[in-house]
This record gives C-alpha cells, structure tokens and sequence, in this order.
C-alpha cells in the first residue's frame, strides 16, 4: 500500500483559517476575546488532533496540532469533528481551566454542541497508508493478569516519577522483565 500524500500548504492554511473561524463564533457566544493560538501539522500516527497547554499559570503557551496525513485521508471528518473538538478544548480551558474540568465532560460537550459539532470523543480511522510510529512495549504484572505497557510508561515508572495499579484488581503494576 503506498503512503498517503499529507495535507499541502494551502490546505493547512483553511484549516488555520477555519480554526480563527471557531475561536471568533466562540467569541461571540462567550463574550469572551479567544487569541488565536499556534496551529502546527506535526501530528503523526493515530491521533487525529491535539490541544496543548505548556507552562505555568503566568505564562501557559497554548496551541494546537493536526495530523496532516489524518486530514489528507479523511477530510470530512477532519473538517466537521477535529477541528472543532480541538478548538473547544481550547475554549474550555480559557473559560474553565483544564485543570478544573474533565476534557469530554458536560463543558466540552456543551461548547461542542454550541459550536454545531457533535460531542464525538474519538475517530475510528483506518490506518492504512498513513506512517505510524510503532512504540515499544514492556511486560508488566498485576495481581489478576498480565498487561503490556508503553514505553512512555515504563520509563516513568523506571525513574520512579509514576505509578500504575490494576483497574480491576488494584494492586500496583510490576516489571515482568
């Protein structure tokens, strides 16, 4: 299968433009001034769109990411639920602090809606033709069973900075090594 061609230039642009669309009928709703943030199409494998939030209350630098390969396979989708589920993240944070509110709850779901977008929380795309980056994974054990972790995980667990513990039995997670 041959890979698919990312979204070109121009394409990102509308997407940027459409996302000053969103944050200006926010604005409006909300009474509220919503700055544009950055937009960036560095996005790869299977996340369609990603609201970013770095830094201290003082200084948070906002933003947000797309797949371009994502948006070049399926454009609809893209146009009519990433975009505007990414914005509202966006929204909800500057009206509630992300740290106040869970990222789907009632908030989210309520600017979705507001925004003319249903509340979907996750795309089911089919991969194919699209680079994804395949991340290793480690075997851990539990109480009840095995599971597989990401790497990104274990290395928190190996520098001691997290824990993780069994959804179904509660006992925490050990390296099977």
């Amino acid at each position: 299968m041959s890979l698919i061609s990312p979204i070109d230039q121009s394409m990102q642009q509308q997407v940027i433009d459409e996302v000053t669309c969103y944050c200006g009928l926010a604005s409006l709703l909300y009474e509220y001034h919503f700055t544009m943030i950055p937009v960036t199409f560095d996005l790869r494998g299977k996340v369609a769109g990603m609201y970013c939030v770095k830094g201290q209350t003082n200084s948070l630098q906002r933003s947000i990411r797309f797949n371009p390969w994502l948006f070049a396979k399926y454009p609809d989708d893209s146009w009519q639920s990433t975009i505007p589920h990414e914005v509202a993240h966006y929204i909800v944070d500057c009206l509630y602090s992300m740290r106040a509110v869970r990222p789907h709850g009632k908030e989210w779901k309520k600017v979705m809606v507001q925004l003319g977008a249903k509340p979907d929380i996750y795309g089911k795309y089919n991969l194919g033709g699209i680079p994804v980056r395949q991340m290793k994974r480690y075997a851990y054990q539990c109480g009840c069973r095995h599971v597989m972790l990401s790497a990104y995980r274990h290395h928190k667990i190996q520098r001691g900075q997290r824990r993780y513990c069994c959804c179904d039995c509660a006992t925490e997670l050990k390296y099977a090594q």
